[in-house]
């Protein structure tokens, strides 16, 4: 369905919706209100509130909306694909804004603020992604890249490809990090056996595993505070 649809007059309701985000901040507006007036910007003619909360509750939430993938966004009633390029735009910017200040210190020294970056960014996606953080001597960040993704519960990820492209960045030390779309963080045998691997290999060239980080609805696991790396 196209995102215009019936001719729809709610400036009053949408008037009052922006006077209290303009005058207290988004704080002022329930999660459905904020995804409402964002939709109003891309569907102007509609009465967005019923699609608002319908999402929500699809997508189980404000998070799992604005990190689902588009197709499925899409495949909503109602939901064109200006609709969806507005939600994802958020995610983007608000994203954007997460991964600078996660750089802007030693990665060891802003912990917090690269957790929230990476739950933010991977916690309700639905298939295995994996990505690999590179780090100067300083510990600070000099590439966030994701390096695979896989099926809905597997990712392929290689002992050599991983070592060799930090070798290529001239990376200090690495951090693993990867999602697990049941939403529960706990380490396999798969995770832990790999970890350790890349850690030897990265050992015998100067390479440190700083940690891998497993991210999941339910929370995360950091395999160094859980004495497995």
């Amino acid at each position: 369905m196209a995102d215009a649809d019936a001719e729809f007059d709610g400036s009053g309701h949408r008037a009052r919706l922006r006077g209290r985000l303009l005058d207290n901040g988004g704080d002022a507006l329930l999660d459905h209100e904020l995804i409402e007036y964002l939709l109003m910007l891309a569907i102007p003619r509609r009465d967005t509130k019923p699609l608002a909360k319908r999402l929500l509750h699809d997508f189980g939430g404000i998070s799992g909306l604005l990190s689902a993938d588009p197709v499925a966004i899409s495949r909503v009633d109602g939901v064109g694909d200006t609709a969806v390029g507005a939600l994802k735009i958020v995610q983007a910017a608000a994203l954007r804004m997460l991964r600078v200040k996660a750089s802007e210190a030693p990665i060891l020294a802003s912990w917090q603020a690269l957790l929230d970056y990476l739950r933010a960014d991977m916690a309700h996606i639905l298939i295995e992604r994996v990505r690999l953080l590179h780090l100067n001597g300083k510990n600070m960040l000099i590439r966030d890249e994701v390096i695979a993704q896989g099926s809905v519960d597997q990712a392929a990820v290689h002992v050599r490809e991983v070592i060799s492209r930090a070798i290529q960045l001239g990376s200090s030390a690495i951090i693993l990090v990867h999602n697990h779309p049941s939403g529960d963080p706990a380490p396999s045998r798969a995770d832990i056996t790999l970890t350790r691997e890349i850690a030897e290999a990265g050992k015998r060239l100067g390479i440190s595993v700083h940690d891998h980080v497993i991210i999941g609805a339910e929370g995360h696991c950091s395999m160094r505070a859980m004495g497995l790396l």
